[in-house]
């Protein structure tokens, strides 16, 4: 049961057989055992936020290396660091980039985003984000997570959140808010 954790790295041998029937496996076995996630209160509520979010949004029944290098890098990185407040955030934006919706790059001056386009834009439309969340859109896609630094405060990580489920919800059919925000809003409170 420990091994079936939200998002723990595993390896796993099993015998496919493509029947759409449940597979047998025949060993598993931790990748790399997390050391601070299981026991960090705010870590582990990142991981159940974030396996929530990955569950509604992913979509994709062949294998995506790139993806998966993406978060278990990030796990890791995670699982290593105290650093984490805007973890969250910053990961939810780069997964983007495999889910095929990641914000155009270009133009980043103009002063609006445009949530359905994706695009920063000179004027402000009804899909677009005010000037105050297109800055703190703009800070967050400098971000990286392995140097996240102390950008936001709690009410603009806030914001941030509320964007980035938006922009998921805009960009994915069928896409769920998670039943765990609340908790993670209460975590970071």
């Amino acid at each position: 049961m420990a091994y079936f954790q939200p998002l723990t790295l595993l390896e796993i041998e099993a015998n496919h057989k493509n029947k759409g029937t449940l597979e047998h496996f025949k060993e598993i076995r931790l990748a790399v055992p997390y050391q601070s996630i299981p026991s960090h209160i705010v870590k582990s509520t990142i991981v159940i936020f974030l396996s929530e979010i990955l569950h509604h949004s992913i979509r994709e029944e062949e294998k995506n290396s790139q993806l998966f290098a993406l978060l278990e890098s990030a796990l890791l990185w995670l699982d290593a660091h105290d650093d984490i407040a805007n973890f969250h955030l910053i990961l939810l934006l780069e997964v983007t980039k495999y889910l095929g919706f990641y914000p155009e790059q270009d133009n980043t001056t103009d002063p609006f985003f445009e949530m359905i386009e994706g695009i920063f834009v000179p004027f402000q439309g009804v899909s677009c984000l005010n000037a105050h969340e297109t800055v703190l859109w703009r800070k967050l896609m400098e971000q990286k997570i392995e140097n996240p630094g102390k950008v936001f405060t709690s009410t603009e990580r806030a914001i941030l959140l509320k964007i980035l489920l938006d922009f998921y919800a805009i960009h994915l059919d069928a896409f769920k808010k998670p039943k765990s925000l609340e908790v993670l809003r209460e975590v970071f409170a």
